[in-house]
């Protein structure tokens, strides 16, 4: 796997994420990535059959979270433990993924999982619309992920 390598301004904020610990320097693990990025190929297959909006949502918000996975093994990184995991994962999706329309895409999952912790811990309802924007968000990053030479 021949992976686009980091610009200087990408490495920068990678490196803050480093220093702030949100993120840690790990090996770099192409099994796992290529593991995370089959389950969220996976999961934006099934979406297609899934009607409840809540569902919908849940499934694709675990495809971005799983794309965000595998470009951090592929970087040869991994969040810290702790609280703020998928808080971290999200920034670095936003240092890594910067090309259209995927930035876009990297900058909505956090909104994406703020909506899905009101959904998860305080019962609110989800819309189709919702459902429908995490869904093009995960699609959007999948393919960022392919783009940058992540294959599954």
């Amino acid at each position: 796997m021949t992976v686009t390598p980091l610009t200087t301004a990408q490495q920068s904020a990678v490196d803050a994420l480093v220093q702030s610990r949100r993120i840690e320097r790990v090996p770099v693990d192409a099994l796992r990535a290529q593991a995370f990025l089959g389950q969220a190929t996976d999961a934006l297959e099934e979406l297609a059959v899934l009607t409840k909006a809540s569902i919908r949502y849940n499934v694709a918000y675990d495809a971005c979270h799983d794309v965000g996975e595998a470009l951090l093994a592929t970087y040869g990184y991994r969040t810290s433990n702790g609280a703020g995991q998928h808080e971290a994962l999200g920034r670095f999706l936003r240092a890594v993924v910067i090309e259209p329309p995927g930035d876009s895409a990297a900058r909505r999952f956090d909104q994406l999982r703020r909506s899905r912790n009101q959904q998860r811990y305080g019962a609110a309802p989800v819309g189709a619309a919702d459902a429908e924007l995490a869904a093009v968000a995960a699609h959007d990053l999948l393919q960022s992920a392919r783009d940058l030479g992540i294959t599954d």
